[in-house]
């Protein structure tokens, strides 16, 4: 086996301990030549702003709970990644967006770790323009405070996601 981090501690086909797990992402199985690909899974995040504001949630649950974070959330399957950042924004804000309220901006990789799998993920992150700074979390158990933090006072150190922080530092800090 390899010395990588790894989840796995039998071929999930036969049950043996002679295989490889390459890079956190194929397991090949010498045994039995099972493979499998832990591919990458998609998730989305909106940048809500208003005035010279942007919109943080402050997490609730790790990975990295209590660093800043933008709303949103892993795709569900068969559905399109606007689907998915309506949806989640519904869940943990209560906001009613639909897809022509949202702009994309770009993705970034990152790397979620939770309950000792790694994750690769991609992150697909949007912005949306509010008229009001009226907002309110009701996904308590994913979200312990929203914060407007402006353009000029964010401190990307205290954002936890990897992906998250690049986003703010190349598309938001530079402008």
């Amino acid at each position: 086996m390899s010395t990588e981090t790894n989840f796995f501690k039998y071929c999930p086909n036969c049950a043996s301990k002679n295989f490889t797990y390459h890079n956190n992402f194929k397991l090949h199985c010498k045994d039995c030549d099972f493979v499998l690909y832990h591919n990458i899974a998609a998730a989305v995040a909106v940048v809500f702003t208003f005035e010279d504001k942007m919109l943080f949630t402050v997490r609730n649950v790790n990975p990295d709970k209590g660093k800043l974070d933008l709303p949103g959330g892993f795709i569900d399957p068969n559905e399109t990644a606007e689907e998915a950042a309506c949806r989640e924004i519904k869940e943990e804000l209560g906001l009613v967006i639909t897809s022509t309220d949202i702009r994309y901006i770009t993705t970034a990789p990152n790397h979620y770790v939770f309950k000792n799998v790694a994750y690769r993920t991609m992150d697909i992150i949007y912005e949306c323009a509010l008229s009001n700074d009226d907002v309110s979390i009701t996904a308590k158990d994913e979200i312990n405070e929203l914060i407007w933090i402006k353009r000029t006072e964010i401190e990307v150190n205290k954002i936890g996601f990897v992906s998250i922080r690049k986003v703010i530092e190349e598309q938001y800090l530079q402008r």
